[in-house]
């Protein structure tokens, strides 16, 4: 059985890479770029991925990769952070999608006030969806894992106190 305080532990090292990551992402994408020329923004969907795709396949593929993986790891960071072992799969992922929505969003509208950042809505797009694919990928088979290897309660594993003291 699992300590309760490793679950703890646990949260708070989420908490803490989730942090560190979001600064250093922030320490990232929100540096001046000076430029001679600056285009306007996005604020057409698809219109910056259709774009990448008529660059060639491994350019776009580069540039989708790396919108799909910018906020990725946050797919996994933030349930980390929540500490919900038993939680329900759909309501985690939609929190998370979510959480990750905004962060992408606080981060498109901080840019703006950066020189040479601009606005992209396909940059949502992107990065929403790489939070999604991130937290599909990995989230539901460790949740699951957790729960069958180390169950957190008695009442957890649907065991009464008696079958869980006995040897």
């Amino acid at each position: 059985m699992q300590h309760e305080g490793s679950m703890y532990r646990v949260r708070a090292a989420g908490l803490l890479l989730t942090a560190a990551y979001l600064a250093l992402t922030a320490w990232l994408l929100l540096r001046p770029h000076y430029v001679a020329w600056v285009p306007s923004p996005n604020l057409r969907p698809f219109g910056t991925i259709r774009a990448d795709l008529r660059m060639g396949p491994e350019q776009a593929a580069r540039h989708l990769l790396a919108g799909l993986g910018l906020l990725a790891p946050l797919g996994v960071l933030l349930p980390m952070a929540g500490g919900r072992v038993e939680a329900s799969g759909l309501a985690s992922f939609i929190r998370t999608v979510f959480a990750g929505l905004m962060v992408s969003i606080s981060v498109e509208f901080t840019q703006t006030m950066v020189p040479g950042q601009l606005f992209d809505v396909d940059a949502l797009i992107l990065n929403t969806a790489g939070v999604a694919l991130a937290h599909l990928l990995v989230v539901p088979a460790t949740r699951h894992r957790l729960r069958r290897v180390a169950p957190l309660r008695p009442e957890d594993a649907r065991l009464t106190p008696k079958e869980v003291a006995a040897p």
